[in-house]
């Protein structure tokens, strides 16, 4: 029997830093709630994690909501402000999120946040053992949960445990920044099975295993620690193809697409859609669109760019900082290039619904992608998904992002060359579509060969056969 057969009969127990509401289960349409949500739903299971509140009860006892929703139990859990901030806003986004993005400069280490840290994944691991079932695999998500694998062995927990994350792994000496180090390898290193986008963060991870303060050593198909077998590999999570492709035709109709479309008139369209995050280089991006209406100044009252970027981390100074930053510079391009019946960048710092973003990301002439170090960026993905087969869009990308691996076909820049990303946005805009039309083809082969569902397929294949291996030896020996 294969791994992918036997691991029908066993359920999933998804953890991840929140937990989605049944709900907002249902509303799912990318990313890692669908790739999750299609995996408990086959197998059945429980997602785990924390429900949002910060208010412990009156006894200072945590609750924990527990909802089931056909084959899934959806289990939130209580954290308290001080957690919240030491374990989220501190050690999670105040040193692993800049340094995993190689963003050095914004790292506010705090020892008392790093023990929060701590604390808050041994409260995961204690509410999360008596749910368990013996024949259970646990699938752990993302920088905020990498303690919880050692945390679960400790508490007696024998179950495969695998751990995806969803953001860059950078280099030794990168990671030789963080005074914590050490335990973090090591405790990637309790996990059967350990995935990454790219196989570039792969390396990066198996270098700094190896290092001689972890000791960890390289066999023909895992990696050996301390006894056990570590399973590290590549998994580039995808997107529901179909699924974007049909709202972002159905979408068409939509009031907002159709102001949108008719305010553009026969203006080109470059459209700009990421979390309002350091990371993203929105602030790089704005001045290289500046410095493309200096190089073309053709372009001027013929191109509008809209840049969608919801808030993140409400209340974080770095990102309120972005914020206010972000505006100065919208106002100074438009100052500089508008005239009365032409305002060459909009900016709207709000989300929008799945389907209406992409509907507007179909009518795109360019998505303009331009992370400054991404782990994946599925909005990427979500571009080429969404456009016209016929008449499609061209995407310019970052090749700092990890979906560059896959997207050879974009138009790839660095984000950091101001005229570099210019150019590209000019030969996006200029291309002609014989090549438009080629260039989309190939990258919605990748895309399909990559969709949500083999990642997730993968990603579970590959946990259950490392406990298979582990079987086959004992029965040889």
């Amino acid at each position: 029997m294969s791994a992918r057969d036997s691991a029908v009969k066993r359920r999933i127990v998804a953890v991840s830093n929140r937990v989605a509401t049944p709900s907002q289960a249902d509303e799912a349409v990318g990313g890692l709630a669908v790739g999750v949500l299609g995996a408990l739903e086959e197998h059945g299971g429980i997602w785990f994690g924390w429900n949002g509140d910060l208010k412990l009860d009156a006894g200072g006892e945590r609750r924990l909501e527990i909802e089931k929703h056909g084959r899934i139990r959806f289990v939130g859990i209580d954290l308290d402000e001080g957690e919240y901030e030491g374990y989220y806003n501190g050690f999670s986004n105040k040193v692993l999120w800049p340094l995993f993005h190689y963003l050095l400069g914004f790292i506010q280490y705090r020892r008392a946040d790093f023990e929060a840290y701590l604390r808050v994944n041994a409260t995961f691991a204690k509410h999360l053992v008596p749910l368990l079932e013996p024949d259970d695999i646990i699938w752990v998500h993302d920088y905020h949960l990498i303690p919880l694998a050692s945390e679960l062995r400790k508490l007696g927990a024998d179950q495969p445990i695998g751990f995806f994350l969803h953001v860059p792994f950078p280099g030794y000496d990168v990671l030789q920044v963080l005074p914590d180090r050490d335990f973090i390898l090591k405790a990637l290193c309790a996990y059967d099975v350990v995935g990454f986008h790219t196989a570039r963060d792969l390396a990066s991870f198996k270098d700094a295993v190896t290092q001689p303060a972890i000791g960890a050593t390289l066999e023909q198909d895992h990696i050996a620690f301390g006894g056990r077998r570590v399973v590290a590999d590549v998994f580039p999570i995808g997107v529901d193809v179909d699924l974007l492709a049909r709202f972002a035709t159905e979408a068409q109709g939509d009031s907002e697409v159709t102001r949108t479309l008719q305010s553009l008139g026969d203006r080109q369209f470059i459209i700009g859609v990421d979390r309002l995050d350091y990371s993203k280089g929105l602030e790089e991006r704005f001045r290289a669109y500046a410095r493309f209406l200096e190089k073309y100044p053709e372009a001027r009252g013929t191109v509008s760019y809209t840049q969608i970027a919801p808030p993140t981390r409400v209340g974080v100074r770095a990102y309120e900082e972005i914020r206010h930053s972000l505006e100065q510079t919208t106002g100074a391009i438009n100052g500089r290039f508008a005239t009365l019946d032409w305002v060459p960048l909009k900016y709207i710092n709000r989300g929008l619904n799945r389907r209406g973003l992409m509907g507007l990301l179909r009518l795109a002439d360019v998505g303009l992608v331009t992370p400054i170090r991404d782990g994946m960026n599925l909005v990427a993905k979500e571009f080429v998904a969404a456009q016209d087969p016929a008449n499609p869009g061209v995407l310019v990308l970052s090749e700092l992002a990890g979906a560059a691996r896959e997207l050879q076909d974009a138009v790839l820049v660095n984000p950091y060359d101001t005229d570099g990303v210019a150019d590209g946005i000019h030969r996006a805009l200029t291309m002609p579509l014989a090549e438009r039309k080629e260039r989309h083809h190939a990258m919605m082969s990748v895309l399909r060969r990559n969709d949500i569902v083999a990642w997730r397929d993968r990603f579970v294949a590959a946990l259950l056969a490392s406990r298979q291996g582990d079987h086959e030896r004992g029965t040889e020996g």
